[in-house]
């Protein structure tokens, strides 16, 4: 299936890009969350390539999702952990394997809703 072609924004001037999945969506989010949290908050947009949505639209689906009970604190704690190393954790090595999986469950359940907006082709 071709990805869509990048779409036109009406919160960001211009065309914008979705991303791959919602790993890639998770890893911009986290490090703009740590940007923001350093001091270096860049505007959305000011990067490379334009992107149709805020960090923020991203951690208010995690929010959703965990208000339906879907994810749990734990998935948080592993999204935000490995998010901010900009790595996922790795199911070869025994001690990230319950982190790996809660990682591939709680971006499962964060793909949909990412879809459902835009965000992420």
């Amino acid at each position: 299936m071709a990805a869509p072609a990048p779409r036109f924004s009406a919160d960001f001037a211009g065309i914008t890009t979705p991303f791959r999945d919602a790993e890639e969506a998770w890893f911009w989010t986290a490090s703009a969350l740590v940007a923001r949290r350093e001091g270096t908050h860049a505007e959305p947009g000011s990067g490379r390539v334009d992107r149709p949505c805020d960090p923020d639209d991203v951690v208010l689906c995690l929010d959703t999702l965990y208000r339906r009970g879907r994810i749990t604190t734990a998935h948080g704690a592993v999204l935000r952990r490995w998010g901010e190393r900009g790595e996922a954790p790795e199911t070869r090595r025994p001690v990230e394997r319950q982190a790996a999986q809660l990682w591939r469950e709680a971006l499962a359940w964060l793909d949909w809703p990412l879809r459902a907006k835009g965000i992420v082709a």
